[in-house]
């Protein structure tokens, strides 16, 4: 008996523990999903931000505002297309951690940018300008390399597939219409070799066929019967005798 309550005992624990531990699971997914909302939407809003900075603010603030939406879109576009391109090409993985040192050095820019929005100095700020720029245009160069890289790889995989489906659909295609196919004309054959005479044969030659040809029709056959010629006359013969007539 107890060993019943035991096992009972520790069924239930087990079913507590497992529920806890879903329960956290749980949690855990929906606290990302909402900081994960939370992220995008303050994005969009320092995007859009930014962007109306850019256009209102004239000089070195409007131009800081400008290097960083331009930093921020770059670095963002390329971070989505490796992540979307490793899951399907395991060799964008090397290129991922490239990116990964490079996005260190857009957040440092990043925040430098951010700073220099308050810089109440302005002779300050557009001495830093050219150097901001300047980094600013090395980052988005190096992530649109790795971006478009990643892309024109995806699209090479994506035209070579086409062109072996192709190829095997005009495969198909062609054995399904297989009456449509001409059929190969016979050669005439040439004529057939003699056969080689017997060992005791009499003729020691070998015969070829002749080919038939026809008569022209001027062509007078041999007469059948040989037309009888004069006889000669010996010595010895008696000349005939001429019948007298009475």
């Amino acid at each position: 008996m107890e060993a019943v309550i035991t096992v009972f005992a520790l069924l239930f624990l087990l079913f507590v523990v497992l529920g806890a531990y879903a329960t956290v699971k749980v949690v855990g997914a929906a606290k990302r999903g909402v900081d994960r909302t939370i992220t995008q939407a303050r994005r969009t809003v320092e995007d859009h931000t930014l962007r109306a900075k850019s256009f209102a603010q004239p000089g070195p603030a409007g131009e800081i505002a400008q290097l960083r939406l331009q930093l921020r879109t770059s670095m963002r576009a390329t971070q989505e297309a490796l992540h979307a391109g490793v899951a399907e090409d395991e060799s964008l993985k090397e290129s991922l951690g490239l990116f990964e040192r490079l996005s260190a050095h857009g957040r440092e820019l990043d925040h430098d940018l951010k700073r220099m929005e308050s810089e109440p100095d302005r002779t300050t700020l557009a001495e830093r300008l050219p150097g901001l720029r300047e980094r600013t245009e090395r980052i988005t160069k190096s992530a649109d390399s790795l971006r478009w890289a990643a892309r024109d790889r995806a699209r090479q995989f994506a035209d070579d597939d086409l062109d072996s489906l192709s190829a095997q659909i005009d495969v198909e295609a062609g054995a399904l219409r297989h009456w449509t196919t001409a059929e190969p004309t016979p050669t005439p054959t040439s004529a057939p070799w003699p056969e080689a005479p017997a060992a005791g044969a009499a003729t020691g030659s070998q015969t070829w066929p002749e080919a038939p040809r026809s008569r022209s029709t001027d062509e007078q056959a041999p007469p059948a019967i040989t037309p009888p010629g004069r006889r000669p006359t010996y010595p010895w013969q008696k000349k005939p005798r001429p019948e007298t007539t009475t």
